[in-house]
């Protein structure tokens, strides 16, 4: 029988390995896999490349994993968003190191490794620093730029609804890059307010299907559930 929920939050990062790119997904404090991270911090692994939409706020969440020194690197488009006290800290102490990603462009370089696309043109960054080193095309009279897909060991995401197979939905905006991290990784892991019975969530309901999912655990009552996570 398939069953992907796994009895812990301990069992759901099991054999996260030193060096690995982690993708988290969250936008503000939306979709925030608080309990994955907190437990990631737990499991000791090191020398992490983490892809986010945000370097965190204040000292929880993935700024606290930032805090821990575990991580050698982070993917983001915004690390300087309010409250990122943690990140300026380490940037300024030449601690971490930064890929900056505009947004759109950070979601579409992960569904592209998803979708096994080999990269695609853009124009945005053209003209840019973040254009610098890749390679540019005019397409119909407009200057693209080429961004390669950017693929993830592991993704950690927060679902509110899933069930065995791994077939989840997600509340409000916390739907935002879960999708196509799930896509993009090797390993998918998990943290569901809720696992329910098979059938429970329509077929036309579900929006990541359980064949990008590895692991599930239940986390009733997650940080952040009175917003719109």
């Amino acid at each position: 029988m398939l069953d992907k929920r796994v009895a812990n939050l301990a069992a759901a990062v099991s054999g996260i390995r030193d060096g690995a790119v982690v993708l988290i997904g969250g936008f503000g404090a939306s979709g925030i896999p608080v309990e994955l991270i907190d437990t990631l911090i737990d499991q000791g692994a090191k020398g992490l490349t983490v892809v986010t939409n945000n370097a965190g706020s204040g000292r929880t969440d993935i700024a606290k994993l930032l805090a821990t020194g575990r991580v050698r690197k982070i993917v983001c488009s915004f690390p300087r968003s309010t409250g990122s006290v943690v990140f300026e800290e380490l940037y300024s102490a030449g601690k971490i190191e930064l890929e900056l990603v505009p947004q759109g462009t950070l979601s579409e370089r992960m569904r592209a490794a998803g979708a096994g696309i080999g990269g695609f043109f853009t124009p945005t960054g053209v003209g840019t620093q973040l254009a610098e080193g890749k390679e540019t095309r005019v397409i119909d009279g407009r200057e693209y730029v080429l961004e390669k897909p950017l693929k993830g060991d592991v993704a950690l995401i927060k679902a509110e609804l899933a069930d065995r197979w791994g077939n989840l939905t997600f509340r409000m905006t916390a739907r935002n890059f879960a999708p196509t991290m799930a896509m993009a990784a090797d390993l998918t892991i998990v943290q569901a307010s809720r696992i329910v019975d098979l059938g429970d969530i329509p077929p036309e309901q579900v929006v990541t299907p359980g064949i990008f999912v590895d692991r599930v655990v239940e986390v009733a009552n997650p940080v952040h559930a009175g917003t719109a996570s």
